[in-house]
């Protein structure tokens, strides 16, 4: 064999190498057009994001043919370099399947309209919160690592638009919150809750000094709840909670009757405020502190279509929790 044919051999061992990565690499990650398709409604496993019944390469067979062309020339390479380009794939292959499921689990979840991918921003926020907060503040998150001591118990809405931490600026350590639908808090009675075991922990192990419910407009729990039929048998979750407030709506109903049903919804949303004020008081390790005056109770209404907010404190010495007994409330203010 001549030197020149020698080295024209090296050339092409060299580009099927070439080659192969680039082909390898575009099996290994699918297009965003393709995970674009996906997200519309392909054959995913609900759990993993994984597919399920197709090849790897089902999505784009532009690859796939790359390929055969590719291993058509590695079979006419000498030994020792078709050994090397097969052992390249392999572990390019060994690669793409370790992070197969990576990379359809981030497109999948995360590229809606038009392809947006919202991790990357959600990403962004984070290092921004690592370099502006944290870092910054590391000595103070350093001390609430070791343990928390938050002044406040926070009931709030599950809704997406009355985060609590925004609205009112909480940070990290001043409020251990839980958020339901419609910032309820069930009675004793009615048994355990996600709601009430949270409770506990604030009060008996945390014993924090303040619990705040908020109440807030446009409310969709309690505009499901004032939806409701009395003698409605309904086998929804939504349902089931939000009757925790039947009260409410029937004194909403009672109150507002000649008003329309987005006055008697708006009545509703405070009005349940302050059921679950007095539902507090139906925990006994809750009234004690209470009684002891070493809790606060308070309501708060968030009203965001003109961005103001109301909060009052349950008196003590106006207070009963007996049936029908006395609601009284104190340091009522306004924030506009």
């Amino acid at each position: 064999m001549t030197q020149l044919q020698m080295r024209q051999q090296r050339w092409s061992a060299k580009f099927v190498v070439l080659l192969a990565r680039s082909v390898i690499s575009r099996m290994a990650v699918p297009s965003s057009s393709s995970s674009s398709w996906i997200s519309g409604g392909s054959p995913v496993s609900g759990f993993t994001c994984s597919f399920v019944g197709f090849s790897r390469n089902w999505l784009n067979p532009l690859p796939t043919k790359l390929a055969k062309n590719v291993e058509t020339q590695v079979r006419s390479l000498p030994s020792v370099q078709r050994s090397q380009v097969l052992r390249l794939k392999a572990a390019s292959s060994s690669l793409g399947s370790a992070q197969e499921h990576k990379n359809y689990n981030l497109k999948d979840v995360g590229e809606i309209d038009g392809g947006q991918d919202l991790f990357v921003e959600m990403k962004q926020r984070f290092l921004n919160f690592k370099k502006q907060k944290y870092i910054k503040e590391s000595e103070y998150f350093q001390t609430i690592a070791e343990a928390q001591y938050p002044k406040f118990m926070v009931i709030a809405c599950a809704d997406s638009r009355v985060c609590p931490s925004n609205v009112l600026g909480f940070q990290p350590g001043e409020a251990f919150m839980i958020r339901n639908v419609a910032n309820l808090v069930p009675p004793l009675e009615n048994g355990p809750s996600e709601t009430n075991a949270a409770l506990e922990f604030a009060v008996n192990t945390l014993e924090v000094e303040n619990i705040l419910v908020i109440g807030h407009s446009s409310c969709g729990g309690i505009q499901a709840l004032m939806s409701m039929q009395d003698d409605a048998d309904s086998k929804s979750f939504l349902h089931k909670w939000v009757v925790n407030a039947k009260a409410a709506k029937l004194r909403a109903e009672a109150d507002a009757a000649h008003y329309s049903f987005d006055q008697q919804c708006r009545h509703c949303e405070k009005d349940s405020v302050n059921r679950s004020l007095m539902n507090l008081l139906t925990y006994p390790w809750i009234e004690d502190r209470f009684r002891k005056e070493l809790l606060c109770i308070h309501g708060g209404y968030y009203d965001f279509l003109n961005c103001t907010f109301e909060k009052w404190t349950l008196d003590l010495k106006g207070s009963s929790i007996e049936e029908g007994g006395a609601f009284s409330v104190k340091d009522q203010a306004f924030w506009c």
